[in-house]
């Protein structure tokens, strides 16, 4: 763990920068499986599920027995917690929906704008070291909600090309409409490009290893919109006096198993709670079956004592973390100096974990900094919204000599005409 006292405000660009990785062989690859699957389909799919899944597969598609099957080895007790998680999700994305709105800008002029559904989305949902079936409900509860009309997802198979069943099971109950065995870059090339099985998409969501940002990034310049820019997984503590040392490590430690290429932040004002919270994680530890993967992901780890609660949020501003956890009793004033974070937790009793699996707000979230500019996952990640315009001879006569002159300066003369015959027409 990185430990920095009191840093000076002209070093805080070098202690909130994340580690760089060198991603030129890496594009070149991505770039090569693309092509491979653009010109190949379903025939490169099933080659690259055997080189890098080991799977060797005759059909990509789930089919219904399997779905039955995975549904028959969840516990009900994982089953009823799933249906709660996926209540919380869809009540709280329900609540967003927009009711579309309609303006008399001037007389006669009518300007209307509505939510429309994009009609077809691709849910990338990681294998790796953890079935993320929470990854599911949080893509698949807001792609229903919104009308989205297919959706589609993709997930990596087992050596004996079988899905997780809990991510099956995750998947009935938010309504997925196509799941396919497909992991990694082929997977995405497959939802953006389409192939014999899979359907094209006009939006991918989820996240991913560096191979599935990078093929996200490639193909979200020519051939499909993308849900957010994003990297490996992060979380910014920000403790003081009042703070718990055992929770305030725990929410460490919780994403720091994500990946060795996690990043845990802690900002503290307190000396004592630095030591203390030092002491909690390496207690904790000790008692975590992922040990490794956690301890490599803390040593990217930085924990700053800083000297009071705004220089505290200034530097969380500045980081700008996928994830905020304020655990202090004055949270709600520090909530309000929140500019930059893609979720927030606030309280000693809010833990990232609340909003990763149940509380009703999605994880899906920007990383790397890219919070600065980009919000998560949320029920407009899903729609479109259109404007509409109508004007009768009144609207014409309101602002046509102002689109006459406006046309005129520009050097647009087809663009007056076009009211100009309009105008005369009303004389």
């Amino acid at each position: 763990m990185n430990i920095i006292r009191y840093p000076d405000r002209k070093d805080w660009k070098t202690i909130v920068e994340r580690p760089h990785l060198d991603v030129s062989q890496l594009n070149a690859i991505v770039e090569g499986v693309l092509k491979d699957v653009r010109d190949n389909g379903d025939r490169a799919v099933k080659a690259y599920e055997e080189k890098f899944d080991h799977a060797l597969l005759a059909s990509l598609r789930v089919t219904d027995d399997e779905i039955a099957e995975a549904l028959s080895l969840v516990s009900d007790e994982l089953k009823d917690a799933l249906r709660l998680a996926h209540r919380n999700i869809a009540a709280f994305h329900q609540a967003q929906q927009f009711a579309g709105i309609e303006v008399e800008t001037c007389p006669g002029v009518k300007c209307c704008q509505r939510s429309v559904p994009i009609e077809k989305v691709g849910l990338y949902v990681p294998g790796g070291t953890a079935p993320l079936f929470s990854t599911v409900l949080m893509l698949a509860t807001p792609a229903k909600i919104a009308g989205c009309g297919e959706i589609v997802l993709c997930t990596p198979p087992n050596r004996e090309g079988k899905v997780n069943p809990a991510i099956l099971a995750a998947a009935h109950i938010a309504g997925v409409s196509a799941i396919f065995k497909i992991g990694g870059i082929q997977a995405i090339g497959a939802m953006a490009y389409g192939t014999e099985s899979v359907p094209k998409v006009y939006k991918i969501f989820g996240p991913g290893n560096q191979y599935v940002m990078a093929a996200k990034q490639q193909v979200s310049l020519h051939d499909v919109a993308i849900d957010m820019p994003a990297g490996p997984s992060e979380v910014c503590v920000i403790a003081d006096e009042t703070s718990r040392p055992a929770f305030v490590a725990a929410d460490l430690l919780s994403q720091a198993e994500h990946g060795v290429d996690s990043q845990v932040f802690l900002i503290t004002t307190s000396e004592k709670m630095l030591d203390e919270v030092q002491q909690e994680i390496q207690q904790q530890l000790e008692r975590l079956p992922r040990k490794e993967i956690a301890a490599k992901s803390l040593d990217n780890s930085i924990l700053v004592l800083v000297h009071d609660k705004q220089e505290a949020m200034d530097l969380s501003n500045t980081y700008a973390p996928e994830h905020l956890v304020i655990s202090t009793d004055d949270y709600a004033q520090l909530a309000e100096k929140v500019v930059n974070a893609g979720s927030v937790f606030l309280g000693h009793y809010a833990c990232e974990s609340a909003g990763d699996y149940a509380s009703g707000t999605n994880h899906t979230l920007p990383t790397h900094g890219y919070a600065v500019a980009y919000n998560g996952v949320n029920l407009d990640s899903y729609m479109r919204k259109i404007t509409f315009q109508h004007l009768t001879e009144e609207g014409v006569r309101s602002i046509g000599r102002a689109v006459e002159l406006m046309a005129e300066n520009e050097q647009l003369d087809a663009h007056k005409n076009a009211m100009t015959v309009r105008l005369n027409s009303l004389k």
